[in-house]
């Protein structure tokens, strides 16, 4: 039995942060950032059964050409997914009644539409990254066991690669969804390796006025190269929902509009169309 002290519910029996009761999600989820960005999407369904909110976790579920979506606004960074993985898998995977873990477990289907920042100048703004690998930063992922889910050998040659400073903790790669990556993909979409930084500043190389650890890391994740695989962009959240998804049994993929350039110093002119476009895109791929 899972005490109440760890699986916390609200009074009427909804889990803690996110607000939600078993039903009220689809098996087709979609993470936004921005609790605002979640209208954005919801505005193209066909009907909208159920909305709620509390602080930044705000959920719409409706319909989209007949198919039943569940879109999530997740906050920023891995500290808020750990929340919204673990209380997501808690409405599907718990008996919240008894507060026991159910004989047969649900695998939700959960795609994060995100904004990113490419470090390849060949990727340029305005363009869609599909991440094949998630690259965490942030030790989130460290409180769990995660040594089978992991690609050691990758994790290996990044520390080499850019001389990792290992007081900032060891990185992790997780890999993504390959059922989400088929069913998703287009040659439209660029794929590659995701970098999941613990922070907007300083972890994403960011000088404003405080001078950080090492001021090289931007350029070594440019030139960062495993048979074939290279780092194309920088957030906050990819590297965190991949090892999360993979530990309880989810399939997750992170797709970006790039919406800044930080090889060629350049930011899209238009980025709102830019999230509009990669929106309108996964809704049919979803509804394939």
């Amino acid at each position: 039995m899972i005490a109440a002290s760890e699986l916390i519910l609200n009074p009427d029996g909804s889990v803690y942060h996110i607000n939600l009761k078993p039903g009220q999600i689809a098996n087709d989820i979609i993470f936004v950032g921005d609790q605002n960005r979640v209208e954005k999407i919801t505005k193209h369904f066909d009907s909208i059964e159920f909305t709620t909110q509390k602080r930044e976790f705000k959920t719409q579920t409706g319909t989209y050409k007949g198919k039943r979506i569940t879109v999530m606004s997740s906050g920023i960074g891995p500290d808020n997914i750990d929340i919204v993985m673990n209380e997501l898998d808690a409405l599907v995977n718990v008996d919240l009644a008894t507060r026991t873990v159910k004989n047969e477990l649900t695998s939700l289907n959960i795609v994060r539409i995100g904004t990113s920042g490419s470090l390849q100048a060949d990727i340029p703004c305005d363009s869609f990254v599909m991440s094949q690998y998630g690259l965490g930063l942030d030790n989130m992922l460290r409180s769990y066991l995660i040594d089978e889910i992991s690609e050691t050998e990758m994790e290996e040659a990044f520390i080499k690669q850019t001389n990792w400073d290992m007081r900032k903790g060891r990185p992790y790669v997780i890999a993504g969804s390959k059922t989400l990556e088929q069913r998703l993909e287009s040659d439209k979409i660029f794929k590659g390796f995701t970098g999941t930084a613990g922070g907007f500043y300083g972890p994403q190389g960011r000088v404003v006025r405080l001078g950080i650890q090492d001021p090289e890391l931007n350029s070594k994740m440019d030139s960062f190269n495993f048979n074939g695989t290279r780092m194309t962009n920088l957030e906050m959240e990819t590297g965190a929902i991949y090892g999360l998804g993979k530990l309880l049994g989810h399939n997750c993929l992170s797709l970006n509009a790039i919406i800044a350039n930080r090889a060629t110093g350049t930011f899209s002119e238009d980025p709102y169309k830019a999230v509009d476009e990669l929106i309108e895109y996964t809704l049919n791929k979803l509804a394939e």
